[in-house]
């Protein structure tokens, strides 16, 4: 009972998506996760929870006394913080039980305990009271995720120095929470609890937010959370953190003006980056070894005889979107089947508001090369649909490649960019050009007639501005 053709160490999204598709492919699988239930960060601590308060967090803003009287609504919510995360937990505990039921019916043996890779095909699983599991099996899949860094200087105390899964079960409201690192998970966390009535502090030492995003979406990002009251300090390094009876001190280097300057918060979310999980896998036991930050080779490739490493714990943007590709691909390149992801074609989403999302190359990364390409731009203002739901903030940019009339590159700022770029995304896949995406019918009034605007306007006959 313990010889397994497929074994998966970690049952977040890569894992456990690629046990269900190992399944659906005939092999047998187990899989083994080290924490209490299955779902990983993303389902336990990290997109669900987060875009589920976004969302709860946004209707309480729309709800609240001011902002619809000019629509004829009026009147103010009350919040009730403690339902509202009951709610949340209520939500991750139903998915992780659909995810339980997935994996019977593919037939997946699920194991808890941690992991440790004895051998090439061997695995020693280390359960609670002391108890040892070893299994036997022809490939090993490891899929351990990731995990929050800390400040070199401070460590996570999960009460005034918090993780993002700290941020996300508050049991009151902030009066003030900084936030060092004005990332994805900076944008998101800082945005949900201004909007719950918290001062909200964003610290980053680069010269702009979300530094990946382009840099005209990132310039209108910080402009719209200015305008929602977040202090956004830029070019700012934390040199120091000082907890006290009332919250933490934070002392800050400000590169441009070089002053050490001291903010002081109630509490403290560290959000400076992720490093995947893998220091404590005995790795040298099947010849591999991860880089400084804990990266395994990348891209699900094979990484030994046998031994497959995908998600968070490879190289790459941790996503659970790109997980999940590399899990069935794995999985079908296990079962000798041509499995294959194209990077290029993975949306990133920010779930703020206005929402952001982006695909393919920046006009930064464009520039940078050399490349040919011009800009199909579509302002919000010019759709029907915006003046219906009385807003025009954001934008459809396009980014064409002069030479194919490819799309290169797709970046959206506004309400619903995290399912219009799921449109750009089967674009790219088809080698769609972009004459042939702007001759595609959409509905009116709706959001998405912004993108085909956008590619008409990359050709040189936008109609609606």
């Amino acid at each position: 009972m313990n010889h397994y053709d497929v074994i998966v160490i970690g049952c977040g999204a890569a894992g456990y998506n690629t046990a269900i598709r190992a399944g659906q492919l005939g092999f047998s699988v187990a899989c083994v996760e080290r924490a209490s239930n299955v779902g990983g960060a993303g389902i336990r601590t990290g997109c669900i929870p987060s875009r589920l308060l976004l969302h709860t967090s946004e209707i309480y803003q729309l709800a609240s006394k001011g902002k619809n009287t000019s629509l004829g609504i009026d009147g103010a919510p009350t919040l009730n913080l403690v339902q509202m995360m009951a709610y949340k937990a209520a939500t991750v505990k139903k998915m992780s039980k659909s995810i339980h039921t997935l994996l019977r019916k593919q037939g997946v043996t699920l194991i808890y305990g941690n992991a440790l890779l004895a051998a090439a095909g061997q695995v020693v699983v280390k359960k609670a009271g002391g108890v040892q599991q070893t299994l036997y099996g022809t490939a090993l899949v490891i899929a351990t995720g990731s995990e929050p860094v800390p400040l070199p200087f401070a460590a996570f105390d999960h009460t005034r120095i918090l993780d993002s899964a700290d941020a996300l079960s508050l049991d009151r409201l902030p009066q003030h929470l900084a936030i060092v690192g004005a990332g994805a998970v900076g944008v998101e966390l800082g945005s949900i609890w201004r909007r719950l009535g918290s001062r909200v502090t964003l610290i980053e030492r680069r010269d702009r937010i979300c530094h990946w995003l382009d840099r005209d979406v990132a310039v209108a990002l910080e402009r719209s959370l200015k305008l929602q009251g977040i202090d956004v300090r830029l070019l700012s390094d934390v040199i120091g953190l000082d907890k006290h009876s009332n919250g933490v001190s934070i002392r800050l280097h400000t590169t441009e003006s070089n002053e050490i300057t001291t903010l002081d918060a109630e509490m403290v979310l560290v959000a400076i980056g992720r490093r995947p999980s893998t220091a404590d896998l005995n790795l040298a036991s099947v010849g591999l070894q991860a880089d400084p930050e804990g990266v395994l080779p990348p891209h699900g490739s094979i990484s030994g005889p046998g031994i497959w490493v995908i998600g968070d714990a490879a190289a790459g943007p941790m996503l659970m979107s790109k997980a999940e590709e590399e899990a069935i691909a794995c999985a079908e390149r296990i079962a000798g089947l041509p499995g294959f992801v194209n990077y290029a074609s993975i949306p990133y989403v920010l779930y703020t508001n206005p929402e952001v999302a982006m695909i393919g190359k920046t006009e930064d990364e464009l520039g940078a090369t050399q490349a040919a390409y011009r800009v199909g731009y579509c302002p919000l203002s010019a759709n029907a649909r915006a003046a219906i739901c009385n807003t025009s903030e954001g934008f459809v940019k396009l980014l064409i490649d002069s030479h194919t009339n490819l799309i290169a590159g797709a970046h959206l700022i506004g309400p619903g960019a995290a399912d219009l770029i799921s449109q750009v995304a089967i674009a790219m896949e088809a080698s769609m050009l972009c004459e042939d995406f702007a001759r595609i019918c959409h509905p009116y009034p709706a959001w998405s007639e912004a993108l085909r605007q956008a590619a008409m306007a990359a050709g040189g006959w936008m109609m609606h501005a």
